[in-house]
């Protein structure tokens, strides 16, 4: 199993930058594809980003791609999302999750371990 703990949340004016992390327990880290996820209030969780174990493979969603950078350090036990140029539309909070299935996985379902979440505000 691994727990995950998110941080680096804010609020931010529009066109800022902010990068989240999101620390892993346990020494499995690096067999874990890794992957970030928002909620807006009253929308449905979505897909943001994913990467792949060894971080060779990153996938993006459409409305994030060209503004915002998955990395992770397997070292570090870490998985960071770079977002810039952030718009009013990318408020939401922030969740870091993990699945040792391989490839690309969009679905909330598809991850079995979430952390809490940390909250992401712009401002217009």
């Amino acid at each position: 199993q691994v727990q995950l703990v998110e941080s680096g949340g804010g609020l931010v004016q529009a066109g800022g930058s902010l990068r989240l992390s999101c620390a892993a327990s346990g020494r499995t880290f690096s067999r874990y594809t890794m992957a970030w996820f928002r909620q807006a209030p009253g929308k449905e969780r979505e897909f943001v980003a994913a990467i792949s174990w060894s971080g060779g493979s990153t996938w993006y969603a459409d409305s994030v791609k060209g503004r915002f950078t998955i990395s992770r350090d397997n070292a570090k036990n870490t998985v960071y999302l770079q977002m810039n140029s952030l718009k009013p539309e990318d408020t939401a909070i922030y969740y870091c999750a993990a699945t040792l299935t391989l490839g690309l996985r969009i679905g909330v379902g598809d991850y079995a371990y979430w952390g809490q979440g940390t909250q992401v505000t712009v401002s217009s």
